[in-house]
């Protein structure tokens, strides 16, 4: 084989943002619909580093009809003048010049989101067309682009009423954004109301001239508002939300937290309006000082008995809803996610102003301090209690994964990633499932009706239940703090349930315990719900399968027409059934197909249709099984007679 040339010639040398255009992905994620609504949040994000200033008081995002992005500040403005390095107005040097922006310490911005510099650039190059206006001093400035050029000098249009602002339009590009180009108003409708909870006093707004919605978010409060919000729905610890904003070497601290009756914690921790999933600095120092303050207070108070051991820090936050946020100058993240904040002063920073003023909150509020108290004292017997029933557990093999549950038929292939679990309803459904399955990599695990409501019980209660038992068995994960996502023996978990109300139940009640418990196997993708048909259509030997109302109308329309080809003579007084000549079933149950059916309907890779579960809002979740799952019995009527009316069929 021929070698060949390598020379200078091959070195391809992109300049401007020609790099963003060939490499999207290394700017904003992804090309599908994540990365498209990036674009919302690098053009917005500098309009919230106003307000974060104090420059600005509200941000306003349009979802144009013709497709493009509107979105204005009452800000200072972006400059435009001459920069002095680039001979190119300041304003079209931030909108074509990477790395280029007011957030690199020359005083542009004490605190900002953005890092690098490079949020409005790459929005520009990923747009056919890009409009800038800005007003300084009464005058309004204009400058267009198409893909990241300019097509126009910057222009002094004229007078306007509006004294200072920015107002930045673009149209993403469809042969980048190629899976789609429609932003979704309810994404925009969440991102703003996160960013007026953390930046109070600023006044957000979505508007979408296709179909005149419009939502403002307004919050006084901020992130105390914000734990109210996400405590929702939640029995609390007494009606007041803890408080505190200190700055502390020129690093401002805000902690707001409120504790509920669940079982569950949301602690919620951001650096600059960025959310830091995997925490940093900034939640250690948090969790520190809870731990300390509750233990000091429990003991001096006589709470806490002499001879009892501490609180650990995780039964101090069962219950526990808290937002966290800081403000830094130099904000050092790991990663370019930004998931976890590494500035080590801010641990300190964070566990003084914790320690000192939620020891003054619980001193003048003793009521909720000594309801929190006992709170975690029950919570730590909890624990123990779970503690010593796993172990007992433990003992008798109940959780070793060389003794499988009874129950399952396990498959024969020892390659994880081609193995899949079927946990399905009821007896009778496991028995044609498991004779219906292709035995080399399907496995079946029958549940004996519903398993338990994790939603409103403990480790100690979960670990009493059988049908929970066998599953972590199964599925080889473990459970709590020996949970280890490692140990998964399937690619695929798929819950099969019958399409009913009971079904949906199980389903609902499965889905609360990955939830809860098992997340990283829904967060790795491994989850899926299977859709068995709803109907069948039999005509002459042949028999088709419909999973939808409208699959099924579909395949009716085509039979009638398909008659109508041969010269058949159709009654038009009849019904449509009677007119396609097909027999109609409709499924109520699993039980109701045999092996055969289901394998070839809800079971064979090549026709089944499986439905993956993910959680894209965390706090969207929480807050649906809170409401469907929780005490509150009049959140679940409301949520019922909000959405009776969208039901089609039900099953009684």
């Amino acid at each position: 084989m021929a070698k060949s040339e390598y020379s200078a010639q091959d070195i391809q040398v992109l300049e401007g943002l020609e790099p963003v255009r060939k490499r999207p992905g290394m700017y904003i994620g992804s090309t599908g619909s994540v990365g498209l609504h990036h674009l919302i949040k690098e053009i917005a994000d500098n309009s919230i580093d106003e307000a974060i200033a104090g420059h600005a008081t509200e941000v306003v995002v349009t979802l144009l009809d013709d497709g493009g992005v509107k979105v204005v500040d009452d800000g200072r403005g972006i400059p435009v003048d001459k920069h002095a390095k680039t001979g190119l107005s300041t304003l079209e040097t931030v909108l074509t010049v990477l790395h280029a922006g007011g957030k690199f310490g020359g005083g542009g911005y004490k605190v900002s989101s953005g890092l690098h510099g490079v949020g409005s650039s790459v929005v520009n190059a990923l747009s056919t067309k890009l409009i800038a206006e800005v007003v300084k001093g009464g005058e309004l400035y204009r400058i267009e682009f198409e893909k990241g050029v300019a097509t126009s000098a910057l222009q002094k249009v004229g007078k306007t009423d509006r004294p200072t602002g920015t107002s930045i339009t673009f149209y993403p590009d469809p042969t980048i954004f190629k899976e789609t180009v429609d932003f979704d108003f309810d994404w925009v409708v969440d991102y703003l109301r996160h960013q007026a909870y953390l930046t109070k006093g600023i006044k957000t707004t979505v508007i979408d001239d296709k179909s005149k919605k419009r939502c403002g978010f307004y919050f006084e409060g901020g992130i105390q508002s914000y734990v109210r919000h996400l405590n929702l729905g939640k029995d609390t610890v007494g009606d007041k939300v803890f408080y505190v904003e200190k700055l502390m070497n020129d690093v401002m601290v805000e902690v707001s937290l409120q504790y509920n009756d669940t079982y569950n914690e949301v602690v919620k921790a951001f650096a600059n309006n960025v959310f830091n999933p995997d925490g940093g600095t900034h939640l250690v120092g948090f969790k520190t000082a809870m731990t300390r303050v509750i233990n000091d207070y429990g003991r001096k108070n006589g709470i806490i008995k002499e001879k009892e051991e501490n609180l650990s820090g995780e039964d101090t936050r069962e219950g526990l809803t808290a937002v966290i946020l800081v403000k830094i100058p130099d904000p050092q993240f790991e990663g370019q996610t930004k998931n976890k904040l590494g500035n080590t002063e801010v641990r300190g920073y964070v566990d003084k102003v914790v320690t000192e003023h939620l020891s003054y909150f619980f001193e003048e509020n003793p009521t909720i301090a000594k309801a929190v108290v006992n709170k975690a004292i029950i919570a730590a017997r909890a624990r123990k209690a779970a503690r010593a029933a796993r172990d007992n557990i433990i003992r008798k093999g109940a959780l070793d994964g060389a003794s499988l549950p009874g129950k399952l038929a396990d498959c024969a292939t020892k390659d994880r990633t081609q193995a899949e679990l079927y946990i399905v309803e009821g007896n009778s459904a496991g028995g044609s499932a498991k004779e219906g399955r292709n035995s080399q990599f399907q496995a079946i695990l029958p549940l004996r009706g519903k398993v338990l409501n994790v939603e409103r019980a403990r480790l100690d209660k979960m670990l009493a239940n059988q049908e929970i038992l066998n599953l972590i068995k199964a599925m080889g994960v473990g459970i709590a703090e020996q949970f280890n996502i490692e140990g998964l023996r399937y690619e695929r978990i798929i819950i099969m349930t019958d399409a009913d109300v009971d079904g949906s139940h199980i389903r609902t009640l499965l889905m609360t315990l990955f939830f809860r418990h098992m997340y990283p196997v829904i967060e790795a993708g491994h989850l899926y719900a299977a859709q068995p048909p709803l109907f069948s259509i039999s005509y002459g030997k042949k028999k088709e399968y419909a999973y939808t109302d409208e699959e099924r109308d579909q395949i009716i329309d085509r039979l009638i027409e398909e008659r109508r080809a041969k010269g058949t003579k159709i009654d038009p007084s009849d019904d449509r059934i009677k007119q396609a000549g097909v027999t109609l079933q409709r499924y109520k149950g699993l039980g109701e197909m045999n092996a055969e059916q289901l394998w070839e309907t809800t079971m064979d890779p090549e026709n089944r249709v499986l439905v993956q579960v993910k959680v894209e809002d965390a706090e969207k979740a929480d807050a649906i099984f809170n409401k469907l799952m929780g005490t509150e019995v009049e959140l679940r009527k409301n949520f019922i007679q909000t959405n009776a009316k969208f039901v089609k069929e039900l099953d009684i």
